[in-house]
């Protein structure tokens, strides 16, 4: 048995009639009448009986009908799929992203992209930047997002917002008031900041070697989530970038701009020569939408 052989015993036993059975297939009549005898010469029955210028199905033909009706059930939940997927509220989808990013605005844009696409799975991990990118060229997720540095000849790299570093201390604190601050205005207070292996330490120690002022640094970390979490209870000012924080702000603490302002890019990340899926595409306009040109206020 082949497809077409199965499509005109269905169309068949639905219609009783070869007439309408090719009315119903869109083909003619010599045509559904061939199909059929090759069908019962090739299972070596017989299923259908004529009867008052309709065909009647034999009970070996009954028996086969249950069967049947379920490939063509599924062909309809295909068809129903391939649909959903062409228009993008079904799929699976892949990203990484940088700690603070995945931890705050990509979670938020992943948060509200779901629920409105209810067939939609994502697998959402948070990694170095160093590791995004790697993912990345190694085709193992659809969508990095990772702060800079991050780069490939194999990689589309677009820019998607920009944080800054800021420091970041409970509403209490005596400088929690200011609209700016500068790291002078820090000398007085224990510090909060990155390892000097972290990713983004670099960023903060441009503004440490452009300015005389010695900070009292306190403790250092690798990641923003934990430095946000130190100063909530008391360690110190967080010397920080800001996007974690404004994602995911927690009563009590305030950020405040430092002044220079110290940039730090966003990156998207995605293989350069490969097909995206529609999911991927509208994920990807959902988080360009969700994201801030700026994280600083």
């Amino acid at each position: 048995m082949n497809l077409r052989h199965v499509e005109v015993f269905y169309a068949i036993m639905r219609t009783n009639s070869i007439t309408e059975a090719a009315r119903l297939l869109n083909v003619t009549q010599p045509a559904v009448s061939i199909a059929l005898k090759q069908l019962e010469s090739r299972l070596k029955m017989k299923l259908f009986d004529r009867s008052g210028g309709r065909l009647q199905p034999t009970p070996e033909a009954k028996a086969l009908l249950p069967d049947v009706a379920e490939i063509f059930g599924r062909i309809s939940d295909l068809e129903r799929l391939s649909q959903d997927l062409a228009g993008g509220s079904r799929g699976v989808l892949s990203i990484a992203a940088s700690g603070p990013l995945c931890d705050g605005f990509v979670a938020k844009a992943v948060a509200t992209f779901v629920a409105r696409r209810p067939g939609v799975r994502v697998s959402l991990r948070a990694l170095p930047s160093s590791a995004v990118l790697d993912r990345v060229i190694n085709r193992e997720v659809d969508v990095g997002v990772a702060y800079e540095p991050a780069s490939s000849a194999v990689v589309r790299v677009d820019e998607v917002m920009r944080a800054v570093i800021g420091c970041i201390m409970p509403a209490t604190h005596p400088l929690a008031r200011r609209r700016k601050l500068r790291l002078r205005d820090l000398r007085p207070y224990p510090v909060v900041t990155y390892l000097s292996q972290a990713v983004l330490r670099p960023h903060v120690d441009r503004v440490l070697s452009a300015s005389d002022a010695s900070l009292n640094i306190v403790v250092e970390t690798g990641t923003s989530a934990t430095g946000v979490t130190l100063a909530l209870h008391g360690a110190g000012i967080a010397l920080m970038e800001t996007a974690l924080f404004l994602a995911r702000p927690l009563e009590g603490l305030v950020m405040v701009p430092l002044e220079p302002t110290v940039e730090i890019r966003a990156l998207l990340l995605r293989p350069r020569n490969a097909t995206s899926s529609r999911i991927v595409d509208a994920f990807v306009s959902h988080l360009k939408e969700t994201l801030p040109r700026r994280a600083e206020h």
